[in-house]
């Protein structure tokens, strides 16, 4: 059996996702970082990505986040995002339009937002 960690993924208005987990995989301002159960310390800077969670049971967890930090330390990893959404509450179409719309209007804000959103529900 794997060795597993404890995961709490925290957005600003909520707890979005808490488990076991053997592997997390998320983008920092250092590049992709997978972290699993012994993992030196760490504390990051998430940059706006996918982060794939590979929970204790053999299940994956996505999720889209945009922003804030990653701490890891006695076995305990926590993602602190300024906003994050589980890959199965997106709305396909809405994030499909969103993305058109910030295309048209030249928004790179919302583009990288909604392009996010989408890999999240896609795994591209």
């Amino acid at each position: 059996m794997a060795a597993e960690l404890h995961v709490e993924l925290v957005a600003a208005d909520r707890n979005v996702w808490s488990g076991e987990a053997t592997l997390v995989v998320a983008r920092t301002t250092s590049g992709d970082i997978g972290v699993m159960a012994g993992h030196q310390p760490l504390l990051g800077v998430l940059e706006s990505g996918p982060v794939t969670i590979r929970t204790s049971d053999g299940g994956t967890v996505v999720a889209a986040v945009h922003g804030g930090f990653i701490s890891f330390a006695d076995n305990k990893l926590s993602l602190l995002a300024e906003i994050a959404e589980l890959a199965d509450e997106i709305d396909v179409q809405r994030a499909e339009r969103a993305l058109e719309s910030a295309k048209s209007e030249d928004d790179a804000v919302a583009e990288r937002r909604a392009d996010v959103r989408l890999r999240a529900v896609t795994g591209n």
